[in-house]
């Protein structure tokens, strides 16, 4: 297989630990791979199960989640921790709907626990995959669409490989601006032997992320700095941003008592 001697070596791709690959593949959602890598090592290490990280305060959680943006994933890891160690006997459970059911827990990181943790010959389809599939397709794929041709091309007993291999695909070739030169699948690719004419079929399908808002003055910086605040302990509710704050504390991820906000406990 082509990707095979050319995967980026992370650490994730070293183990076939369930939980392991969960915490990677949520701190992986719009955070780059560069920054995950110290704080995924850091957050095993003080939660290496679920039943520890289910065991400690939210506030905990979100301190060692501290940096890596967007902290409702954390809650949302938190709460899925709960929920294994309750229900599941603190191992992350084998089964599609059983993932699915987890909070926080959608198609792609699902299918990518049943893939990189248990082997299973299951389609992963994230930002990178999304964009090979519509260019190689030459189609603006639906969600349905771009998860059947996704489980289609899945061959026996490799998914482990062959989603690692299509994700680096497309991390590394078959970027936004692609280098169709470097390309394996270059010359059965419609929309590049049709001249890669526009639109790129890839904006706009399913999967395939959108450029982001500026995070200078949008309401994720404002929240940000919230949580940078309470960080080191309670702040007096007239020194945050009351915008930030309310939403915040909608999240679950802040509370506020007798006029001062502190990181919410589970």
């Amino acid at each position: 297989m082509w990707g095979l001697p050319r995967l980026r070596d992370l650490p994730w791709r070293q183990t076939r630990e369930p939980w392991a690959i969960l915490v990677a593949e949520v701190m992986l959602q719009q955070t780059q791979v560069a920054r995950v890598i110290p704080r995924w090592r850091a957050f095993l290490e003080r939660f290496p199960t679920p039943p520890r990280c289910a065991d400690a305060d939210l506030a905990d959680v979100l301190r060692e989640w501290h940096g890596l943006g967007y902290p409702r994933r954390a809650r949302n890891l938190h709460l899925a921790a709960a929920r294994v160690t309750e229900v599941h006997g603190g191992h992350l459970p084998d089964d599609l709907g059983a993932l699915l059911a987890l909070p926080g827990i959608g198609p792609y990181t699902a299918r990518a626990v049943l893939a990189f943790a248990f082997e299973r010959d299951v389609a992963v389809v994230d930002t990178n995959i999304a964009r090979v599939l519509a260019r190689t397709t030459g189609e603006r794929l639906t969600p349905k669409r771009v998860q059947a041709t996704a489980d289609s091309l899945v061959p026996l007993r490799q998914g482990w490989a062959w989603n690692q291999a299509l994700m680096d695909l497309g991390a590394t070739v078959c970027r936004p601006v692609p280098r169709c030169d470097e390309c394996p699948v270059a010359r059965s690719c419609h929309w590049h032997v049709a001249g890669r004419p526009a639109p790129d079929p890839a904006d706009g399908s399913a999967g395939v992320s959108a450029r982001q808002a500026p995070f200078e003055g949008s309401a994720r910086q404002a929240r940000g700095r919230v949580m940078a605040r309470l960080q080191s302990g309670p702040a007096p509710v007239d020194e945050l941003d009351p915008a930030a704050l309310a939403s915040l504390v909608a999240d679950g991820l802040v509370s506020v008592t007798a006029g001062s906000a502190d990181l919410a406990l589970s």
